[in-house]
């Protein structure tokens, strides 16, 4: 009798783990909705237009917070401009945890290649498709259409402290083109400007000895 309860009792948990997998195989998988990011207000200071809303790390990369944890990133206006173009673009990968100043970008552009850091420390959540086929986003519209990686950063706000955020931007920034201009005056005159941003694809029009030197004081490498 014990015998029959026993096997009786077996076929009663295998009928319910059939009848439960089947079922929860049959539930339809709903796909992931895209990333819509918001639209940048711009402001125009001191001949730049600078996103309100975005931190700024001193490797040219930004971040904007879209909610929760969620933060979106990509480079900035400078590293726009300073490469001019772009012939592919690498995150490290979705699901990835990265450190702020961490690689998270790799660029190959001006026949060499290098990386970008992370603004913030967190996971890598999604990547920009768009960005991915047609790299030049990035360098036409990069505070919006051109956005390189989704992550999720529980201390964005701590992150933030070693940021350049709101009226610290444009001097930032107009700093740094008085760098970029000092360093190629040397080398080439006529690619110097008075003030705003520098001239497209200058990473293209200078040697390679001060490419190098570019990439590594600008982009940190």
């Amino acid at each position: 009798m014990s015998i029959l309860f026993v096997l009786l009792t077996f076929l009663v948990i295998i009928s319910m783990n059939y009848l439960y997998f089947r079922t929860a195989q049959s539930v339809p998988v709903t796909a992931r909705p895209p990333v819509r990011p918001s639209v940048p207000v711009m402001a125009k200071e001191m001949g730049f237009a600078i996103p309100k809303g975005y931190s700024f790390h001193p490797g040219h990369t930004w971040v904007m917070p879209e909610g929760g944890d969620n933060a979106r990133v990509g480079l900035d206006e400078f590293a726009a401009d300073l490469v001019g173009k772009i012939e592919q673009i690498e995150v490290v990968g979705a699901g990835r945890w990265v450190r702020q100043g961490q690689r998270l970008i790799g660029v190959k552009a001006a026949g060499t290649s290098f990386d970008l850091v992370s603004p913030v420390e967190g996971v890598v959540t999604d990547i920009n498709p768009d960005v991915m086929k047609d790299p030049a986003l990035a360098i036409s519209d990069p505070y919006n259409k051109g956005w390189i990686a989704m992550v999720k950063a529980p201390d964005l706000n701590i992150n933030k402290k070693n940021l350049l955020q709101g009226s610290m931007v444009a001097p930032w920034m107009h700093y740094n083109v008085s760098r970029l201009n000092s360093a190629i005056t040397s080398s080439n005159p006529a690619l110097a400007q008075d003030g705003g941003m520098p001239l497209n694809q200058v990473l293209l029009k200078v040697g390679i000895e001060l490419r190098q030197k570019l990439i590594k004081d600008f982009f940190l490498n």
